[in-house]
């Protein structure tokens, strides 16, 4: 488990490492990118590179970490990947549920396959379900997501590639925006983000500007720092608001 960058959580966390590309999303994939470039530093955790490995040795990281944490589950994987088995999964659902200290953030693009194995499970109270929605076409993983039992459900529209149109944010506790960095980065439009930040206040969801990316606002492509992450000069990066009943 090590400490990130990414604002939204404290801690990642990688039982596995290595996926496969699904989505417009995954075009230009960070994970990939660092997979990768640790390989080249000979770390042995990614000797694999990016093809999908489980770890069984890192299982128990969490359980070693006594002080609350949000933890980002599979950062550098889908932790609902079709080549997972349900029975690895399981042993990260333990690790989750005998740490209830922590939250857990676990993100997938594979919705229906998530909804599969919670079919006849019990979503630990500590475990947050997120599902991409990064082009207007993967607006049917809401579905999903939204027919789940967990605590805090959300939306990660990073990289945020088009127009969204119209969403159904009914029962969706957090959406995240942000836009594409790196050299192959693709634009976002602020007309894009300001639909989404209009659609969350209406409907009652916690909204988070994570970057704007490469691209700035004003549709210049700049280093992402200098670009920043003010929407009209304010910072909205909302958290969500936990249901101790859930």
């Amino acid at each position: 488990m090590k400490t990130t960058k990414i604002e939204w959580t404290d801690k990642t966390w990688n039982p596995i490492t290595g996926c496969t590309k699904i989505s417009a999303g995954c075009a230009n994939c960070y994970a990939e990118i660092m997979s990768k470039r640790l390989q080249a530093m000979k770390q042995d955790k990614y000797k694999n590179g990016f093809i999908l490995t489980m770890h069984n040795d890192v299982l128990d990281e969490p359980i070693k970490w006594k002080k609350p944490h949000t933890i980002f589950v599979c950062s550098m994987s889908d932790l609902f990947h079709e080549n997972v088995p349900f029975s690895f999964i399981d042993k990260v659902m333990e690790t989750i549920k005998s740490t209830p200290q922590h939250n857990y953030q676990i993100l997938t693009k594979r919705a229906n396959r998530m909804a599969e194995y919670f079919s006849d499970k019990i979503i630990p109270k500590n475990a947050w379900l997120g599902v991409t929605v990064d082009i207007a076409s993967s607006k049917s993983r809401i579905d999903f997501l939204r027919n789940l039992n967990a605590p805090i459900k959300f939306l990660s529209c990073e990289p945020l590639l088009e127009d969204l149109g119209d969403m159904n944010l009914d029962g969706i506790d957090w959406v995240i925006v942000g836009g594409e960095s790196g050299a192959k980065a693709r634009p976002m439009k602020e007309e894009w983000v300001q639909s989404i930040k209009v659609q969350t206040e209406k409907q009652g969801s916690a909204f988070f500007f994570k970057q704007w990316g490469t691209w700035g606002s004003d549709g210049i492509k700049r280093n992402k720092k200098a670009n920043g992450k003010l929407i009209n000069g304010k910072v909205y990066q909302a958290m969500p608001t936990l249901n101790i009943e859930s």
